[in-house]
């Protein structure tokens, strides 16, 4: 049995969907066969060929604090949080650190995206843009302090928000997690699937007629807590949350696979990492879209994986109803799949003729779909899948039983460092950006880009007709994934597929692909949108193109916090590894910088006029961008293979003060936190610290904050100490940049760089710079940060 300190249970639910405002309503319009998808009211439908969706009626999402600062997404992500947490009788936490906050999304900011378009180009509208705005402004709501992260994973973000939740309290780095997600229905998603001629314009009929999905939007948040918090404060308990599996299909950018052989993985993972058996599954809650290739593959999983085992598991889509919420859609159905479980109720899918289902018995055997009613049944466990853009395939498992966790629990590993692949402004390789640090090269300007040419691409043996598919952000990502591996000497076979994940950490993700399909609609209307740009919108594309490539079919996930997700990759593929759920991990930092960037950056007042240099007390830092990619394995996986070891990823913290998202102001001595955490979490101290690689970039509003909390930490040592700031030569590159700064700490270590420029912050606050040799150097510290008060720090050693 689970042990009780591996325990995670449910102990609130809020929803916010087109069929009710709150749990209570949209549960019991469940119950009566309510459908909540109708003829759209928000977006123009001129010329388009399918008219409806399930948009949320509610008065009341402007009833909290600075709504003008909010896009709608967040609006109904804080409604639905703020429900869950009466619910589970929870109120404000005052930044304790051990409450953290997770939130998934397909689309994020979109409508806010539309109004800066085709309004005055205001700076107000920037910040409310990336997914990232999300999960912090629900944190800044109830004042959690923990770890507040976003999963940009397209349609299965929900599922995996709750699945990182009890990742982060089994490792014992939280207590309390709001986890769920939240999208809004909007032109850039509608016209998108219209381009792809993914929308029925009769509704929705999964299983059934399988004409196309109907967009929803909403929001669905629940509680996780650790067993042994909600016992010491009497929490009304709904369930315990088991074990989950995330896979990637490494197939196509928009399509599942046919034959479900990665979606069955992900079901196969969530039921073993539950310590239960297949027939302990009363009732799956179905991704059940209502595409043909969707139902067709989901259909082939249910009856290949449950087999002769469990061959009578009800099944049911509960999207007819809700319409597809997309990065909402795994969170609502966790609520709808938690009530099913504690009221013994099967929901039904609707709209069923005598007819329709005589030919879904056909088609499905003895598989129980349950149709058109509501149906008791009595449920030990319930399963809730998803699939998305990016071939990601993710299955959790609740149930009323501890079952045995415990084959999931975290232990000591060490974590080699083994492939390093960069791509910045400076080149397209490590032996590029390793030239430039000799050559002591700067930013040519105040914007700059990396560029990918068609040699990284015939170097790497990449084909044309699928470099055409990309675009920049995924072809920055490609590139150096593939790099990764070509410098760990890692090939990825179809033994070895299913032991290797990815997680892409990135700041704005697809923001900027978003942006340039909404202007293209905004130009040519919501009937023109194009097939071929709307899956870069989705920001797990990128990583989802690398698994393609690579042929990677593990753990994939994609984070967004800002440019601290470099790091967050890093520590969160950490715990994948000492999990045991993969033995190997892509970790990878990548934001672009395309015009529109730069735009924004300077509308906000953070781009500087010139190039300006490392704590040089600018108002501004030159804006960059870059992917760098960093293969992470289990030691005894590496050495069994014979691959070179950079270091070791030792110990990852992180910590937080809430102030508004887009500021920094006031939140300080949240990156002590994050310092020490991952001190203590490297089981060292900070006298075994030799050198940082730091996120100065000549703003002094952020170098202030990394000099001040390094004096807090280190004290007098700091004068003597080395910085590294990799953002000298290739700008503020976000995420990218963070990543970057992980992979000069690791070729340091490793003796494959010499030494670089490195800056020494005197203890009158001054700031000097020299050469610094790397030969003695045992220990490293990177750092980072994030709008939003949030930090992250990682510790590389010998």
């Amino acid at each position: 049995m689970t042990p009780n300190d591996k325990r995670c249970v449910v102990t609130g639910l809020g929803v916010i969907c087109a069929v009710g405002n709150n749990v209570e309503e949209t549960w019991n319009n469940a119950l009566k066969s309510v459908s909540g998808i109708h003829k759209t009211t928000s977006v123009d439908t001129v010329n388009c060929y399918a008219d409806l969706a399930a948009e949320v009626k509610c008065d009341t999402l402007d009833e909290i604090e600075a709504p003008e600062e909010k896009d709608r997404v967040s609006k109904l992500c804080i409604k639905a949080a703020n429900e869950a947490l009466t619910d589970a009788g929870l109120s404000n936490f005052n930044d304790d650190q051990r409450v953290s906050v997770i939130i998934g999304s397909c689309v994020g900011g979109v409508i806010s995206i539309e109004h800066y378009h085709q309004g005055a180009k205001e700076a107000a509208d920037i910040p409310k843009m990336p997914i990232a705005s999300i999960a912090s402004q629900v944190a800044e709501t109830c004042g959690a302090g923990g770890i507040v992260t976003n999963v940009a994973n397209a349609c299965a973000a929900g599922t995996i928000s709750i699945a990182l939740a009890c990742d982060l309290i089994r490792a014992g780095k939280a207590d309390v997690v709001l986890a769920g997600g939240a999208d809004s229905f909007a032109a850039v998603p509608y016209s998108g699937f219209l381009s792809l001629h993914a929308l029925d314009e009769n509704g929705c009929s999964p299983f059934n007629h399988c004409n196309g999905i109907t967009l929803g939007e909403g929001a669905g948040i629940v509680i996780v807590e650790s067993y042994e918090h909600a016992q010491k404060r009497n929490a009304k308990t709904y369930c315990e949350v088991l074990g989950s599996g995330v896979t990637s299909d490494a197939n196509h950018i928009t399509a599942p696979r046919e034959d479900a052989l990665c979606l069955m993985e992900a079901m196969n993972r969530a039921v073993k990492n539950s310590g239960i058996a297949k027939s302990d599954i009363g009732y799956v809650n179905a991704h059940g879209t209502g595409t043909g290739k969707n139902d067709y593959a989901e259909m082939t999983a249910f009856k290949t994986f449950f087999g002769e085992e469990n061959p009578t598991v009800s099944v049911s889509s509960t999207k007819v109803m809700t319409g597809h919420c997309l990065g909402a859609a795994g969170a609502i159905e966790a609520v709808f799949s938690i009530k099913a479980l504690t009221t013994d109720t099967v929901l039904p899918t609707l709209h069923y003729s005598a007819e329709d289902s005589a030919a879904l018995k056909e088609k499905a055997g003895t598989i129980d779909f349950v149709q058109n009613e509501p149906r008791k049944k009595p449920l030990q466990s319930v399963m809730s899948n998803n699939v998305a853009f990016g071939g990601t395939n993710a299955s959790i498992v609740f149930s009323k039983q501890p079952g045995d966790v415990s084959a999931q629990s975290a232990k000591a590993k060490k974590i080699a460092v083994t492939g390093l692949g960069i791509v910045s402004p400076m080149g397209n390789s490590k032996a590029a950006y390793i030239e430039a640090v000799k050559a002591g090269k700067k930013p040519e300007s105040a914007s700059v880009k990396s560029v990918i040419s068609l040699d990284d691409y015939k170097e790497l043996g990449i084909k044309m007709a699928f470099y055409r598919k990309l675009d920049n952000l995924g072809q920055l990502q490609t590139v150096s994934g593939m790099r990764a591996l070509q410098d760990a000497a890692f090939t990825v076979t179809d033994d070895n597929a299913k032991d290797i994940g990815i997680i892409v950490g990135t700041s704005e993700g697809g923001l900027g692909s978003t942006y340039d399909f909404e202007e293209l609609i905004a130009r040519e209307g919501n009937a023109n949108g194009s097939a071929f740009k709307f899956p870069h919108t989705v920001y797990n594309a990128a990583g989802g193109y690398l698994s393609i490539c690579s042929g990677i079919k593990g753990y994939g996930v994609t984070i967004t916090t800002g440019p601290l997700s470099g790091l967050d990759s890093i520590g969160y593929s950490m715990n994948v590894i000492h999990d045991g759920q993969e033995q190997a991990m892509m970790a990878t930092g990548t934001d672009e910088n395309i015009p529109v960037i730069t735009e924004f950056a300077q509308k906000l007042g953070v781009a500087a006029s010139e190039v300006v240099a490392p704590f040089a007390n600018a108002e501004g830092c030159v804006v960059g961008d870059g992917s760098v990619s960093i293969l992470l394995e289990e030691e005894s996986y590496a050495k069994a293979r014979g691959a070179k070891v950079y270091c070791y990823a030792l110990g990852f913290g992180h910590g937080r003060k809430n102030v508004k998202f887009g500021k920094l102001a006031g939140s300080d001595e949240a990156l002590d936190k994050a310092i020490n955490d991952a001190l203590a979490d490297a089981g060292l101290k900070a006298s075994d610290i030799d050198a940082v690689c730091g996120f100065a970039n000549g703003f002094k509003k952020i170098d202030d904050i990394e000099k001040g909390a390094l004096q807090r930490v280190f004290g007098d040592k700091l004068a003597s100490m080395p910085l590294f700031e990799v953002k000298e030569r290739t700008g503020e590159g976000r995420a990218g940049s963070a990543s970057l700064a992980a992979s000069e700490a690791a070729m340091l270590l490793s003796g494959e760089l010499e030494s670089d420029n490195a800056y020494f912050v005197a203890a009158d606050g001054s700031v000097s710079n020299k050469a610094a040799a790397a030969a003695n150097l045992k220990n490293v510290l990177i750092i980072s940060f994030a709008a939003g008060g949030s930090y992250s720090a990682v510790v590389f050693g010998k």
